[in-house]
């Protein structure tokens, strides 16, 4: 029999866009998240906060950003930041305002033009970024030799379809999905081509709904799984790349059960989450996902289960992360500027 959660809100001065945990060697008590936050009465002013876990009402440090954060990742070193105006900031992941350690890229005909929704680390040595924007525009950024950053474009659509989301696979594969594309896979050894695509399960495939956000399993990089709108959450197996599995949504015939009647902007694969069926787990069965929404749900669905609802806010859950070190731990942005923390309660019988 599993604890209940506890759940903690912590009031922000400002605006809470984005959270990541940062990686970190020391006890659970002492962990830092990353917050990209704004100031809604300044639109213009828009910042990277450090901030510790047991206050996080409390910056240790801040940074100026050029506009408001669109996407916020973490990889072991380094803390990279984009943003509505096309740029990319590359920072260290224990960053300090004092210190100008940070490269950036900056938005404009080179590089984005427009707000970059997608983004994430890996490629080869696990140094490179993928960027996609809403222009259109796929980017590989990595290290020139000499200190500085190189962006390599991969693709232009001209602002015919627009991306929101991009995820690293393997060291030569990324997915992205977006508005008017659905869901693309690439291929780096194949000339940097998109290998399959799917545009999901919006009017049974027929149409092409908007990808918010793209989690791929690190055991399984065949599988994707998308968070979209009007609270569609499927997963997509590139072994049959257009059969395309429905988790959550409206207008799904009852194949699955919506957890959310809005845009769900974040989905990551949840490691704490046991599958309801161990056997199954090991083969072609999705495991579990965690999301979060338009509408304030925090929530953990799994295939042909009905969903498990953490948190139902009166506002907007605009991002949330699961801790790594501890996948226990989650924390969230709230829209009503405050900073979600919930610990999920440890299951008592299998201690016994």
């Amino acid at each position: 029999m599993a604890e209940p959660p506890s759940f903690r809100r912590h009031p922000h001065p400002f605006s809470i866009d984005l959270i990541r945990w940062l990686p970190s060697s020391t006890s659970s008590s002492d962990r830092l998240l990353a917050a990209a936050v704004h100031d809604p009465a300044a639109p213009s002013s828009s910042h990277l906060h450090l901030l510790p876990l047991h206050d996080p009402s409390s910056p240790l440090s801040s940074l100026p950003l050029p506009s408001r954060a669109t996407s916020l990742r973490c990889s072991p070193s380094v803390l990279a930041a984009a943003t509505s105006s096309g740029s990319l900031h590359l920072l260290p992941s224990s960053f300090d305002a004092a210190e100008s350690a940070g490269v950036s890229v900056p938005g404009g005909a080179g590089f984005h033009v427009g707000p970059v929704r997608g983004l994430d680390c890996g490629g080869v040595g696990g140094e490179e970024w993928v960027t996609a924007g809403e222009d259109g525009r796929v980017h590989v950024v990595g290290g020139g030799g000499d200190g500085r950053v190189v962006a390599r474009r991969l693709w232009d659509g001209k602002g015919m379809a627009g991306y929101e989301a991009a995820r690293w696979a393997s060291a030569a594969e990324f997915a992205t999905g977006g508005a008017g594309c659905g869901m693309q896979w690439w291929d780096r050894r194949k000339g940097d081509a998109v290998v399959a695509q799917c545009k999901g399960v919006w009017g049974r495939g027929i149409v092409t709904g908007m990808v918010h956000s793209i989690d791929i399993h690190p055991s399984r990089k065949h599988i994707c799984v998308v968070g979209g709108s009007s609270g569609t959450i499927f997963a997509w197996d590139l072994r049959w790349p257009q059969q395309p599995i429905p988790l959550s949504g409206l207008g799904l015939n009852g194949t699955a059960q919506p957890v959310s009647e809005s845009e769900v902007w974040e989905v990551l694969f949840d490691n704490y989450t046991q599958s309801s069926d161990i056997i199954s787990s090991a083969s072609a069965r999705i495991l579990p996902v965690m999301m979060c929404s338009e509408d304030g749900i925090l929530a953990v669905v799994e295939q042909d289960e009905r969903p498990l609802e953490l948190l139902a806010e009166p506002c907007a859950i605009n991002s949330f992360d699961i801790d790594p070190q501890n996948p226990s731990d989650v924390v969230c942005a709230l829209e009503w500027e405050s900073i979600g923390v919930l610990t999920r309660g440890r299951d008592t019988m299998a201690e016994e």
